[in-house]
């Protein structure tokens, strides 16, 4: 019997692992996919250092007749999904007014300003496998209009004065300079300078992965049917397979909640499903750092496949069929900016992002259940915090003090408690 179980090799189980076995716990992994092959693979590949502030519910008229209208590229929604969706929706639009998100991004701050700290960790543990894929020049925030770059210019001066975010305003010429390959149509960017990228998330993961097994962890490809307590401690079935741990976690992304709901635990999540492509490029054209439009409400990113277009939220059903139309109005505003090529990928890659209310994660001990440990919730900072949750985790589970106060993040806020 091992000393833990881990459902979900994602960033955050793969982090969890590598943090115990550092503790000297012996650590079973499991998943039905290859290691960080769901959701951690898909993203725009930012280590978002930045990113002190979630994602918000709009509360403005115009964002919400835009996508009330199907007519947002950053965000939309699928109606069949609505019945499901609308409760945990209409807690996150109350969550997001004014007095309740300025409690939220006081308590979320501290755990993005552990992201660079524990990503760092990892990568120098990998060695160059991992070193190889980072660029640590920041990304690029670019605005049609002037107006919009001077609001967020002053936004991103409240975050320096208040956080310690690095950034500067680069105005058209100067981010021409940057990427002599852009056509135009910009007023310029925001260049936030303390998030790191990375030229392909998946292959990170591979290597915090490699990471894990190098320390002795043990990894298990299968469904986990069932997650039960027992006398021994904590018992799942995986590919017929009966394996036993004192003490178990759930990190299972968008899935957790098969995995919860049979356990009594009935939280308030949903995802926010996303899209992504890559192309080639035209006329010997590069892109160098990421830029992400967010008029439009799309990324672009150099990787190692090509220039990646990820999309903003859609709200869906997780398991639903792809709808990728917000895709096809990002590509058609990305050749307004820079000359994109053809296609890579014979159809667009899909992912989901699991989603709480309150736009905070759950890094916590489960309140019903003894040696029950619970990571999820990220949206769309799972890339970004995943090593930082890992360890967090590990520090509960073995009696440490956590590197911060984690009780913003504790599950039964949704439980009454």
């Amino acid at each position: 019997m091992d000393d833990v179980l881990i459902l979900g090799a994602g960033i955050v189980g793969i982090a969890t692992g590598i943090h115990l076995l550092r503790r000297g716990r012996s650590v079973t992994l499991v998943d039905k996919s290859e290691p960080g092959h769901e959701t951690s693979f898909g993203n725009a590949g930012i280590i978002q250092r930045e990113g002190v502030r979630p994602h918000p519910f709009p509360r403005d008229l115009q964002t919400l007749l835009q996508v009330g209208l199907h007519l947002s590229t950053a965000a939309r929604y699928e109606p069949l999904a609505l019945p499901r969706l609308a409760p945990p929706l209409l807690r996150y639009w109350w969550e997001s007014s004014p007095e309740h998100y300025r409690k939220v991004v006081q308590s979320y701050a501290p755990l993005i300003g552990r992201s660079i700290i524990t990503h760092t960790d990892f990568i120098e543990a990998c060695g160059p496998e991992a070193e190889s894929l980072i660029s640590r020049y920041g990304w690029h925030l670019a605005f049609r209009s002037p107006e919009k770059l001077e609001k967020e210019a002053r936004k991103a001066q409240g975050d320096h004065d208040q956080f310690g975010i690095g950034f500067e305003v680069l105005d058209w010429p100067a981010l021409q300079k940057a990427e002599p390959s852009l056509l135009g149509n910009l007023a310029g960017a925001i260049h936030w300078t303390d998030p790191w990228t990375v030229r392909d998330p998946g292959a990170l993961v591979t290597a915090y992965f490699n990471l894990f097994e190098k320390l002795g962890g043990t990894f298990i490809r299968g469904a986990a049917t069932g997650l039960s307590d027992s006398a021994e401690g904590w018992r799942a079935e995986i590919a017929g397979r009966q394996v036993f741990a004192e003490q178990a976690v759930i990190a299972l992304g968008p899935w957790a909640p098969d995995v919860l709901d049979k356990l009594g635990y009935r939280l308030p999540l949903f995802v926010k499903r996303g899209y992504h492509m890559h192309y080639g490029t035209t006329e010997g054209a590069s892109l160098n750092h990421l830029l992400l439009d967010p008029e439009v409400g799309y990324a672009m990113a150099p990787m190692a496949r090509g220039i990646r277009i990820t999309t903003g939220a859609e709200f869906a059903e997780r398991d639903a069929a792809p709808t990728p139309i917000q895709l096809g109005k990002a590509e058609a505003a990305a050749r307004e900016l820079f000359p994109l090529g053809e296609r890579l990928d014979p159809q667009p890659w899909k992912g989901a992002r699991p989603c709480t209310p309150d736009m905070m994660p759950i890094i916590s001990e489960a309140p019903k259940h003894q040696g029950l440990f619970v990571g999820i919730g990220h949206a769309h900072h799972g890339f970004t915090l995943g090593p930082a949750t890992g360890e967090l985790l590990a520090q509960v589970m073995t009696g440490d003090e956590t590197a911060i106060d984690i009780h913003p993040f504790r599950m039964a806020r949704f439980m009454g408690g």
